[in-house]
């Protein structure tokens, strides 16, 4: 039996363009969606893909955050006389299929063009010119029965517009994208955020690239405030996090707001899951050193999403084993302190990845961001196991030549035990391990951390000779803020 392709256009935000392709190929094997590509330049603010019926479009649509509108597409042309020509010839030969929203008791009309502005008489004429059009019902631009739209591509490059426009698409529109949860999950009116907390675009991309559906047990070894933890149980999964970071996880660091002086006593993960509504899918989450992993080895995750510290706004940290040959005088009811020390790079990723391997189900994903300086960049750096496949590799730039990448992997075979740490390969090389150093190096030699640290002490030891010799008075402004911190617990 031959199956009825429908056509449709996918108007997309131009915004974090790199991670459009691996949304898109995540929710449709999500869903089990067929399709078929009618255009190949994925760069454009729009694509051509056919959907079986329009049911399965729709369900794109209910999980896609780069997706601003599908369209059900009538006319595509690449010069005006060709695109009338299509449109009206569309409209005779599907008729009956088009009468009832011909019919329609109101309607909208939407001129939307890229890189080329359009004036208000501009956009009229346009619309006046496609007065074949059989439409009865009146104008109601607020809440419209149908909604049309007009679309013309005018290149990707803003200092080379051409004279025509390269594209030239007209359609009805069939429903928006799930965009409006980046301003319902926006970090600005959230209750609990700290100097890292994700954005909230990225973290439902995150989200949508690990597949998250209902009932999915979700984890994020390197949680923070739990960013990640909110787009995951936005979209149903049940959610579990653990950090080294004691005061994060208790709220008790000092606020990222600058408005903030304290931290409010109510601020937790589970207040921010419970501002969205999603506590119901909270799990926990608890105080752990990743490279120590506490987990049994029969727990399994449907998918792993993380970002892990890069050393830049919060260190790199694993509990320090030492070797001490002094006599141990603490007593069982003595509170421990463990130290810790710096948590490599390289070490990281590949007890990242081993743990995916180890703790993902078979096809779950583990979803996470890998920093890199942009002049080291090939794929041989990116982290590999013999167990997870890579998927996906999108770029996102940040300050001056550094950037980072998220990389999606999933799980194809099952995990081995007696092959152990011997089936992952992380290849990083010293140029990203040393990512930090060199993020902070301004004089084209590397420093150690301890080597900053004792610098850094002298400038502030000579810094209050200076104003003792002034006869000026010394305060210790970060004593106070922790004062602060500690009086709300008291």
């Amino acid at each position: 039996m031959t199956k009825f392709w429908r056509k449709y256009v996918l108007w997309f935000a131009q915004e974090h363009v790199d991670f459009r392709v691996a949304e898109f190929e995540s929710i449709v094997k999500l869903f089990g969606i067929e399709y078929r590509h009618s255009n190949e330049n994925r760069l454009k603010p729009f694509w051509l893909v056919e959907f079986p019926n329009e049911e399965t479009a729709l369900q794109y649509a209910s999980r896609s955050v780069a997706l601003r509108s599908i369209i059900e597409l009538h006319a595509h042309a690449h010069t005006m006389p060709e695109f009338h020509q299509r449109l009206q010839s569309h409209v005779y030969t599907q008729r009956e299929a088009l009468t009832e929203f011909f019919k329609a008791d109101s309607f909208k009309m939407t001129v939307e063009t890229y890189n080329k502005h359009f004036s208000q008489r501009e956009k009229i004429d346009k619309i006046e010119a496609m007065d074949y059009l059989p439409i009865e019902g009146s104008v109601n631009l607020k809440n419209p029965q149908v909604e049309w739209w007009y679309l013309e591509f005018w290149g990707l490059d803003p200092t080379d517009v051409p004279a025509q426009p390269e594209d030239i698409v007209f359609g009805r529109m069939l429903a928006d994208g799930q965009r409006h949860l980046i301003k319902q999950l926006s970090l600005k009116q959230r209750k609990f955020i700290g100097n890292t907390s994700m954005d909230a675009q990225l973290s439902l991309l995150m989200a949508n690239q690990a597949m998250v559906r209902n009932g999915d047990l979700v984890f994020d070894p390197f949680v923070g405030t739990g960013s990640l933890l909110v787009s995951a149980a936005k979209f149903g999964g049940y959610v579990l996090g653990a950090d080294i970071d004691y005061m994060m996880l208790h709220a008790r660091c000092r606020p990222s707001r600058i408005t903030q002086k304290v931290r409010e006593k109510d601020e937790s993960i589970r207040a921010n899951l419970k501002q969205y509504g999603c506590e119901d899918r909270y799990m926990d989450v608890v105080v752990a050193d990743f490279s120590n992993p506490l987990w049994h080895q029969r727990i399994s995750f449907d998918s792993i999403i993380t970002d892990p510290p890069y050393g830049i706004r919060e260190a790199t940290e694993k509990v320090e084993n030492k070797s001490n040959s002094k006599e141990n005088t603490r007593t069982a009811d003595m509170a421990h302190y463990p130290s810790t020390s710096h948590y490599a790079l390289q070490h990281l990723y590949t007890d990242l990845l081993q743990f995916g391997a180890k703790h993902l189900k078979l096809g779950g994903r583990l979803v996470c961001w890998l920093p890199f300086h942009r002049e080291d960049y090939s794929e041989s750096i990116l982290p590999q196991h013999t167990h997870l496949r890579l998927l996906a590799n999108s770029e996102q730039l940040l300050a001056g030549n550094t950037a980072r990448r998220l990389l999606t992997y999933e799980k194809h075979m099952e995990y081995n035990e007696t092959a152990g740490p011997i089936g992952c390969s992380t290849q990083i090389p010293e140029s990203t391990q040393d990512f930090r150093e060199r993020y902070f190096n301004t004089n084209g030699s590397l420093e150690s951390r301890q080597d900053r640290r004792m610098r850094k002490a002298a400038q502030r030891e000579e810094g209050r000779l200076q104003m003792e010799m002034r006869g000026k008075l010394l305060i210790d402004g970060r004593a106070k803020k922790c004062d602060l911190n500690k009086a709300r617990f008291d």
